[in-house]
């Protein structure tokens, strides 16, 4: 495979020795290359085969089934996994997989969740699924994605994914096979992956196809687990070129190891650190089915890294800082020459940690699954602004914009002042699946609305300040939670913080805490709202409340579940309104969860009501609950 006269090739692009990124002019320099003549491969098959051909014999996947580092690792060469992803994407040929043609796939994080990943967008669109989710969202994204093949584990022990597939089986029109990874043979009409796959060729693609940069690679679905996922659609440029920023942007130090945690699911583990490091020749160090989710993985954390010595040390905040909260005792870290965390905003106050524990700089990451993930990043030869997310990566473009009423585009912001972040630049995707999630999606055409709100400071340093969604609108006044949880993270026992809006019938919200403390650690509510107060300066801002939560609720690759929390902060003050009717002897319990039209939707079950007095209790919970922005319904059980 031959190289474009002046490409960094993905072979060489860890540890590559490219040119300077300290100024402007040579972000420029860089960029006066066009970047399809700078990229020796244009689709992911090609990315992987680069990898491959630095050493085949190589490890590129080393498995850990318990994340321990006294673990015999499962280890796929670089040669084997392409061969693995050959074979995998001449399976899904003969299956009748087209260029346009979608394999979903539900599975852990075991060796063969990689080779369906790039099998798939050898042979059709991958569409990897959260297998956490609920059956009746699972059902609603292989819909809405026509899924024509089923990839899934079988029956384990442990895991309840073939029961959510057996329930919702029947619910998929397109779908046309079911491969089964694992557990015992059914005999009711799925494939054994494995087998199946054995029986293909693996030195070439029997399609013969020749994938274009611009074909659709992949559907990632996004926006949570409320409502329906939107599908965001992603080209192999999009991805093969977050691969080539994540090579030449990060420290790796050469062809070395990565701890590998994230799901595949999450374009983070996909690309940022998946794709990545297999097209630059590292190998992937799998810590065990369930990755950073094993308790296992935290907890031998400098074990792990002793054992395989990653250069980088990254993952999302909450990992970082349950990290930070293990003893390294006598491991040797020495390995790790910078910290490296995205997905949300990495606390200052872990950010300081990890400095002051390795010496090294922590590297920021900011994007989404509309940019194919990392889209700007702290320079690791440009001064790095701890609370930043520094620049814009080659060939890509930020601003800060200002949008009206309706959500229109009104103008640039200022230097230094607070808008919506927008980004344009080759990972950026072209559109959703479905038109109807594309209103409001782009402030200009091609220009990304990222829903984060941010600024740009005079060094052109940007600063991420917090979700829109998440500001909390007290009294007509914008209050950001980011501030706040970052006074909370300055407390010693402190190991996850997060502050909602709570419901409030005066002042529309109110700031409210809720904290995880550190293992071994106490401090009391009374404690922690103490030092809020004395270290906020805006007396608004100051929860008025602080609760205390055995674990934070997070999502599946780690993010704190804000709905989650403002789902029990409603429920919580609509408990309390109601007791004077639960004092009238009225027996009621109060829920609160997503609704598909109202977002959210409180429900009050009342029990054991006779039939005459029910428009009575009706009117008295609607008279308290009325005031307030949430609705509620009331259901006579």
């Amino acid at each position: 495979m031959t190289t474009p006269n002046g490409a960094i090739p993905l072979d060489r692009v860890i540890g590559a020795s490219v040119p300077s990124l300290a100024s402007a002019a040579d972000v420029a320099a860089i960029e006066a290359v066009p970047l399809r003549e700078r990229l020796a491969a244009l689709n992911t098959y090609d990315a992987i085969r680069v990898g491959a051909a630095r050493d085949p014999n190589a490890p590129a996947i080393e498995f850990l089934p318990n994340a321990d580092p006294t673990d015999t690792p499962i280890t796929i060469s670089h040669g084997q996994f392409v061969a693995r992803v050959t074979q995998t994407a001449n399976l899904l040929h003969s299956l009748g997989v087209g260029p346009n043609d979608v394999v979903s796939f539900l599975l852990p994080l075991v060796p063969q969740s990689f080779f369906v990943l790039f099998g798939a967008e050898a042979a059709g669109i991958a569409n990897p699924v959260n297998p956490m989710l609920e059956p009746h969202q699972l059902a609603e994204i292989l819909r809405a994605a026509d899924t024509k093949v089923l990839v899934t584990l079988g029956p384990t022990t442990g895991a309840d994914i073939w029961e959510k597939v057996e329930k919702i089986r029947g619910e998929l029109p397109k779908l046309q096979t079911v491969l089964q990874v694992g557990g015992e043979r059914l005999g009711d009409g799925a494939l054994m992956f494995d087998e199946q796959v054995a029986q293909q060729p693996h030195d070439r693609l029997l399609s013969g196809r020749s994938i274009d940069p611009d074909d659709t690679a992949a559907y990632f679905h996004t926006g949570g687990t409320t409502g329906t996922p939107k599908l965001v659609r992603h080209s192999h440029l999009n991805q093969v070129y977050q691969a080539w920023v994540c090579g030449v942007m990060l420290p790796w130090e050469g062809v070395g190891r990565i701890l590998f945690g994230l799901p595949l699911f999450h374009v983070g583990g996909a690309l940022t650190q998946g794709l990545a490091a297999l097209a630059g020749g590292s190998s992937l160090v799998v810590l065990s089915a369930a990755g950073w989710r094993n308790p296992n993985a935290v907890r031998n954390v400098w074990r792990l890294v002793e054992r395989y010595r990653p250069a980088v040390f990254g993952g999302v905040p909450t990992v970082l800082a349950a990290a930070m909260a293990v003893p390294i005792g006598d491991a040797d870290v020495s390995s790790i020459r910078c910290g490296s965390g995205g997905g949300s905003a990495i606390p200052v106050a872990v950010g300081k940690a990890i400095q002051t524990r390795f010496d090294v700089p922590v590297i920021e990451v900011y994007g989404m699954t509309e940019t194919a993930s990392v889209h700007t990043l702290g320079y690791h030869d440009r001064e790095i602004r701890l609370g930043s997310v520094g620049h814009a990566v080659p060939y890509s473009r930020v601003r800060a914009v200002r949008i009206d009423a309706d959500g229109n585009y009104a103008g640039d912001c200022g230097v230094d002042e607070i808008g919506v972040i927008t980004m344009a630049g080759p990972g950026v995707f072209t559109g959703y699946l479905s038109d109807v999630h594309n209103k409001g999606a782009f402030v200009e055409p091609g220009w990304v609305n990222s829903g984060d709100l941010g600024r740009i400071d005079a060094d052109g340093y940007i600063w991420i300040t917090g979700r829109a969604k998440d500001l909390i609108i007290r009294g007509g006044h914008n209050i950001d939670p980011a501030g706040i949880e970052e006074v909370f993270f300055q407390h010693p026992a402190v190991a996850f913080a997060a502050v909602v809006g709570q419901p409030d019938s005066y002042a529309g919200e109110l700031p409210l805490a809720y904290v995880q403390l550190k293992p071994g650690a106490s401090a009391t509510p009374d404690e922690l709202h103490e030092h809020v107060r004395a270290h906020t300066p805006e007396r608004a801002a100051v929860p008025v409340n602080v609760i205390l939560l055995d674990e934070m609720p997070l999502t599946g690759v780690g993010k704190v579940f804000k709905p989650a929390l403002r789902w029990d902060a409603t429920q919580r003050v609509f408990d309390g309104l109601l007791a004077p009717v639960r004092e009238k002897g009225v027996d009621l319990e109060v829920g609160v969860a997503a609704h598909g039209t109202h977002g959210s939707l409180a429900t009050v079950t009342v029990k054991a009501v006779p039939e005459s007095e029910r428009d009575a209790v009706m009117a008295d919970i609607d008279a308290r609950l009325g005031p307030f922005a949430i609705r509620h319904q009331v259901v006579f059980a």
